[in-house]
């Protein structure tokens, strides 16, 4: 009986090695397909930007260089703010960008990046790929000819760079500040000016004092682009962006023409390249953090009254905005029933280790 058992299992591992080893000749019979893809960044950011080319070479290493993906940074090909305009139209078939960077088309774009108190890194995935939100995401989003493909996240961000110190909400008021998404209408909700700059603009325009401070990422890109040279003041956290995700945005009919074997490809290279950029910054942003406290820079946490006094601003804005948009109620409820669910079990045990764990690593 087990040696049946045995030639049994054997046979059938024979047949899926079979298969395996046939999958090279069933891509080779595939066609040649390339993309063009124009990211929401610039090439200097080797995290951000690298994420999509590390994606496109893992696509095009999978099906033999069959299904070719071109990076081009933000401006080669089109502004940044008119990619998802071209994905649409075709004029290129994908974009690797930020969702909420198209909040002024319709604030329902946020819910594929963040939104001011959102939910972490781990919850979005959850979210996304067990909550439901990769589908009501999608259905919102296929009228427009698109798709999006989560490839991405930068974790809970830094609150950014600051020429004077926040210590109340009036030291909010007037601030001319650099800062995306929902994230720019709830600043201007109490009083600020906020300001939509594509990443390589937002150092001249700290230096020359167009704006009075900006956010980007966390310290690794921010040390990179140079914002501690022109501002001293680094907040934290980026409560805007508590999991700031980056996806592709794809062609509807560019998607539906490949092959079934290339859109499966894609996904896992997507997935993949989700998990690698937030590993990436893990290990990158402590000592880029380093750096930049040895070099001068005064690391300041937001005031709790200050964390207090926007968040009590964020729920009206909502609450605005869900009265006139149905899309955006309708995937913000969702959002939230998911993000109260996964927030009351993650502080009996993620929160409280972190904590413990804060305490006595502290260095």
């Amino acid at each position: 009986m087990e040696r049946r058992s045995f030639l049994s299992k054997a046979t059938v591992g024979a047949a899926a090695g079979a298969s395996i080893l046939a999958a090279p000749a069933i891509v080779k019979a595939q066609p040649t397909v390339r993309w063009r893809c124009s990211s929401g960044f610039p090439k200097a950011l080797d995290t951000i930007f690298g994420a999509a080319e590390d994606a496109a070479k893992r696509i095009s290493a999978a099906t033999g260089g069959k299904f070719i993906i071109t990076v081009a940074p933000a401006g080669e090909i089109v502004p940044m703010p008119q990619a998802a305009d071209a994905v649409a139209a075709g004029t290129v078939e994908c974009s690797h960008t930020a969702a909420f960077y198209y909040v002024g088309k319709d604030p329902t774009w946020a819910f594929g990046s963040c939104i001011p108190f959102g939910m972490n890194f781990r919850q979005m995935n959850a979210w996304w790929m067990e909550g439901g939100g990769e589908k009501i995401f999608n259905d919102w989003l296929k009228p427009q000819g698109m798709r999006y493909v989560l490839s991405g996240n930068t974790g809970a961000q830094m609150g950014g760079w600051f020429r004077k110190e926040i210590n109340t909400m009036e030291d909010v008021k007037g601030l001319k500040m650099r800062i995306p998404g929902l994230g720019g209408r709830l600043f201007s909700a109490v009083g600020a000016v906020p300001q939509q700059i594509p990443g390589g603009d937002i150092y001249p325009a700290l230096e020359r004092g167009t704006i009075d401070a900006a956010e980007w990422v966390g310290p690794y890109d921010d040390e990179k682009l140079g914002f501690h040279k022109v501002a001293k003041f680094y907040y934290y956290p980026g409560f805007w962006e508590g999991g700031a995700a980056l996806g592709w945005l794809v062609n509807e009919k560019a998607w539906t023409g490949l092959p079934p074997e290339y859109r499966e490809i894609f996904y896992a290279a997507a997935k993949e390249a989700n998990a690698d950029m937030m590993a990436k910054y893990d290990a990158r942003n402590a000592p880029a953090l380093r750096r930049l406290i040895a070099g001068g820079t005064q690391v300041r946490p937001f005031p709790r009254p200050v964390m207090d006094g926007f968040y009590r601003a964020a729920l009206p804005l909502y609450a605005e905005i869900g009265a006139s948009n149905a899309n955006f109620k309708r995937i913000y409820d969702n959002y939230t029933a998911f993000q109260r669910e996964t927030v009351s079990w993650m502080r009996f045990t993620e929160n409280t280790f972190d904590d413990f764990m804060a305490g006595v690593l502290r260095t």
